[in-house]
């Protein structure tokens, strides 16, 4: 790990990050999730779960991330000034069970009684100091050789949440688990709430590696074996663990619920009264949000007339609904979702019909980040394309060249240090230059400001796969 044994009664987070949030569609991405977000508050809530367990109570965090979203983690990281994290790469989404393994071998390595605080790397917790405590709780009881869940007082009769019955009290706050129930319907959900003895199973967890694994290899000795060859076969690669991917992919794609928390006997439950939501759809983010008179909610550019209980979020265009009650609307540069708020769950739905037809914005923003920098198409055609192109001070494009296209680049502002062909040359606002098909180029910005520069593409074919990586910093192909 790239960190050492953990320092006696630190946490050391384990943040999953590996989820798609297809219900944020169309704001949330494949390539770009929801935990990249910024959906509430002035920071993304991958960069809100790193700020939650910051200080010298915690130790460095582990980070078990897809492979795609790697340089989007470590920017996340660098903005935040954390330092020493341990950024594990997925191969392939294998469900929790097997990337919380995969964590805990990383510290059976240097540290295997260090508690891992296990958390969700896309939801909000309103009340920092009375999560802390919940936290200090659970640390105890997993020192103790305790496996404790988290559970939310439920406010609502929620039907989209598991829920956890709790069982006898085991001192302070916290109760053994007596059962874990599934999501269930409308009439049973209230008589939940009526109950008192039930909580929403928030998906956190805290245990030491030493336990978690001792009770995943009797209770789902596969995910086991094959989390600990993904670690023992895995490789670093720049500032990243690759896990092994043939043994990850091995494991069984299964929950940590039902691997272990559902048949351990150790199972403890810690209620977390801390303002917490998974911003699981449309509605809870609606939820977080502060409503008008008439029950609406919006965020960017609105006008809403005659219309009650409707969530609107737009990115960019201007958004007036007139005589609606009950809508979400969002709209973003290149898409638009409109749904009847009790439809909000269905969201899934429409990105795997969309998907299944080839559209590209279930992929993608107009704005692709990269480690470099970010890029944004503004305009295309038969032939050409048109970019807008951001290059982070310091950062540099690989050396590569194209087959079926010219580009005609102008600086906005920055300066743009150029190779082409053979010749290297610094660029400033209004400058520009041409590069020939076929001739190997680079852009870097050698500047303490971001360089801002206009890319005009025109040529046979026009694609993303059109690209001949000779060198790169980033360890790309």
């Amino acid at each position: 790990m790239n960190g050492s044994k953990t320092a006696s009664g630190t946490v050391a987070p384990v943040i999953l990050s590996g989820g798609a949030g297809t219900r944020l569609w169309p704001l949330s991405r494949r390539l770009r999730p929801k935990q990249f977000l910024t959906l509430n508050g002035d920071s993304s809530m991958f960069a809100q779960t790193l700020d939650r367990v910051a200080g010298t109570a915690f130790a460095a965090p582990v980070v078990v991330c897809n492979d795609e979203h790697r340089f989007l983690v470590a920017e996340e990281l660098r903005q935040c000034g954390v330092t020493g994290a341990d950024i594990v790469l997925e191969p392939l989404a294998r469900n929790t069970a097997p990337a919380i393994a995969a964590a805990a071998y990383r510290f059976a390595e240097t540290d295997p009684d260090a508690v891992m605080l296990v958390l969700p790397s896309d939801h909000v917790i309103g009340n920092g100091p009375a999560f802390l405590d919940a936290v200090a709780v659970a640390a105890g009881l997993a020192r103790d050789g305790r496996l404790v869940t988290f559970g939310v007082p439920p406010s609502r009769a929620e039907t989209g949440y598991g829920y956890i019955r709790k069982g006898t009290a085991i001192g302070g706050n916290a109760f053994e688990v007596d059962a874990f129930v599934e999501k269930p319907d409308t009439s049973r959900a209230q008589a939940y709430l009526e109950d008192g003895g039930y909580l929403w199973n928030a998906g956190m967890f805290a245990f030491t590696a030493r336990a978690f694994i001792e009770e995943l290899v009797r209770h789902e000795p596969a995910v086991a074996a094959n989390a600990k060859a993904a670690v023992a076969e895995g490789a670093a690669d720049l500032d990243f663990f690759r896990l092994d991917a043939a043994a990850f992919g091995g494991a069984p794609s299964v929950s940590i619920d039902y691997a272990v928390m559902e048949k351990t006997e150790h199972a403890a439950v810690v209620p977390l009264d801390a303002g917490w939501s998974d911003v699981g759809s449309w509605t809870s983010l609606c939820e977080l949000g502060e409503a008008d008179e008439n029950g609406n909610v919006s965020a960017g550019p609105a006008m809403m007339l005659d219309t009650d209980d409707t969530y609107v979020r737009s990115e960019h265009p201007l958004v007036t609904t007139l005589g609606v009650s009950g809508l979400v609307v969002v709209a973003t540069d290149d898409t638009v979702l409109i749904l009847p708020k009790e439809r909000a769950q269905d969201v899934k739905d429409v990105v795997a019909a969309l998907a299944a037809e080839g559209f590209e914005e279930t992929e993608s923003h107009r704005r692709v980040y990269r480690p470099w920098g970010h890029y944004q198409n503004l305009e295309g055609g038969n032939g050409f394309l048109v970019k807008r192109i951001v290059v982070k001070p310091g950062a540099k494009l690989s050396l590569q060249y194209h087959h079926k296209r010219a580009e005609h680049w102008v600086v906005v502002s920055g300066r743009a240090r150029v190779t082409n062909g053979d010749e290297i040359t610094d660029l400033g606002p209004n400058q520009s230059t041409y590069i020939p098909v076929g001739a190997p180029h680079r852009l870097e910005n050698p500047g303490s400001e971001p360089l801002h520069l206009i890319e005009v593409q025109s040529g046979d074919y026009i694609g993303e796969d059109d690209i001949v990586r000779l060198e790169d910093t980033y360890g790309r192909q």
